[in-house]
């Protein structure tokens, strides 16, 4: 049966109408669940018979409401979280609604097209090679994957080394180089990709968390060095032009985790904070983090567009055979859904400029909440110098609690972390919703939990 517009209608319109209640609401709305998972209503025997799909929707909209963390607020700070923009949400929508598997450039020519210009347009924003090649993937965990791949490929292969082939045993020993305050996403991608998390080299790192050039370990044999562009708590870059320099002519292939701190590269304000980056490999970024695109959007960027290719592709039968480029050969889905959509609206509704304007408000608004809170006599342990802010209220026990306040009163919702031996609040300021009141209003509800859980 062909499907009908008025077999989606009901159920569409419904959904539309629970879209506006949930946006609307976000300005007066605790940024806290109001009920944990276990009090949802989601249990219970599977129906024998079929449910009206208007039906369905309006009971899934009313039982997961209570558990919704507020995460598209302008007040939500507890990871790099940034809430859908109104282009690439919108674009979502037709996404899902055209459904297109957006694996083969013959099958899906108008999904693919717009994943080649925003592929174009991201080099260009981000200041990358334009020969480099780009993958859109499901997140950073899947981007760092992909990315190391790809160096798992070549620098294998300079030794003679087919290893989508032959597999890793027998294979010449390759030694991976990270910095001691790597990013457990890219230690999963070791992990997967059979490199292990546990024989990595670690080189130390300074009080801000950025590698050490000069404490680099001597390059010898097939090797990757992992630098990172955005510290997860203080937003410090390792210094990506140093190593590069100190690593030329080595073979060594540099791949960057830039999960957030990538976006830097589209401020003119920010930009020197990331340079080197067009020395750099590999290079791996969400785009539901700073591009403000719904879940789940990464992306890795390789200059080598063979490697990543050998790394990734496989053929089939039933798999035509071309010179064009397919998507799915350069990515780890083979069925994977046209998520280069949103990113092309987001794109294309804020332009170089409201792109660079939103990564520049952000980190005014991250110097904002630092300047207040250490007038307010709290240490912040970071030199703020992105979008991350680490506070200490005090003893462990006493952030802890101010921690636990915060998220209970439901202003705002910052998370914890442990940084460097020490427990602190961590404040991420990444969404493209964050307007000055939402600022001021958090900062003095932060203030006054801290100084209630104080005077406990």
């Amino acid at each position: 049966m062909t499907a009908r517009w008025r077999e989606f209608e009901p159920a569409l319109q419904r959904a539309v109408e629970h879209a506006e209640h949930w946006i609307t609401s976000l300005p007066e709305r605790p940024v806290h669940p109001r009920a944990s998972a276990d009090q949802l209503a989601f249990g219970g025997p599977l129906p024998d018979g079929p449910t009206d799909p208007a039906v369905v929707v309006d009971e899934l909209a009313a039982a997961i409401e209570p558990g919704l963390m507020s995460m598209p607020s302008g007040r939500f700070f507890g990871w790099v979280i940034g809430g859908s923009h109104p282009a690439a949400l919108a674009a979502d929508w037709l996404t899902a609604a055209w459904d297109q598997n957006s694996a083969m450039r013959y099958a899906t020519p108008g999904t693919v097209a717009v994943e080649e210009a925003a592929a174009a347009w991201l080099l260009d924003v981000l200041g990358l090679p334009a020969s480099a090649d780009v993958g859109f993937v499901t997140g950073a965990t899947m981007a760092n994957f992909t990315g190391l791949a790809a160096a798992r490929h070549s620098v294998l292969r300079a030794q003679g080394w087919d290893v989508e082939a032959q597999g890793l045993f027998g294979a010449p020993p390759l030694t991976v180089v990270v910095g001691d305050e790597v990013h457990v996403s890219l230690m999963k991608g070791l992990g997967m990709l059979g490199l292990g998390r546990e024989r990595v080299v670690r080189v130390p790192v300074d009080g801000q968390g950025r590698l050490i050039a000069a404490r680099l370990p001597a390059i010898d044999g097939p090797s990757i060095v992992c630098l990172q562009a955005g510290n997860v708590n203080t937003g410090a870059f390792d210094p990506i032009g140093e190593v590069a320099a100190r690593l030329h002519g080595t073979g060594a292939w540099i791949h960057v985790d830039g999960a957030f701190g990538l976006w830097a590269a589209a401020s003119s304000q920010k930009r020197a904070l990331i340079s080197g980056i067009d020395l750099a490999d590999s290079l791996a970024t969400d785009a539901h983090k700073w591009l403000n695109v719904p879940y789940d959007s990464g992306l890795v960027f390789v200059r080598d567009a063979r490697a990543l290719y050998a790394a990734m592709s496989a053929n089939a039968a039933y798999f035509p055979e071309g010179q064009t480029r397919d998507p799915q050969r350069f990515v780890p889905e083979g069925s994977r859904r046209a998520r280069a959509i949103e990113v092309w609206a987001a794109l294309r509704s804020l332009g170089r400029r409201g792109l660079a304007e939103m990564i520049e408000r952000n980190c005014r608004h991250a110097e904002r909440f630092a300047n207040e809170l250490r007038k307010a006599g709290y240490q912040v342990l970071n030199d703020v110098v992105l979008n991350q802010v680490l506070v200490s209220f005090g003893a462990p026990e006493v952030t802890r609690r101010v921690i636990a306040a915060i998220q209970q009163d439901g202003t705002c919702w910052c998370g914890g972390t442990s940084w460097q031996g020490t427990l602190a609040m961590r404040i991420s300021v990444s969404s493209w919703a964050t307007s000055d009141a939402d600022v001021e209003q958090s900062i003095a509800a932060i203030v006054r939990c801290a100084q209630a859980t104080q005077r406990a």
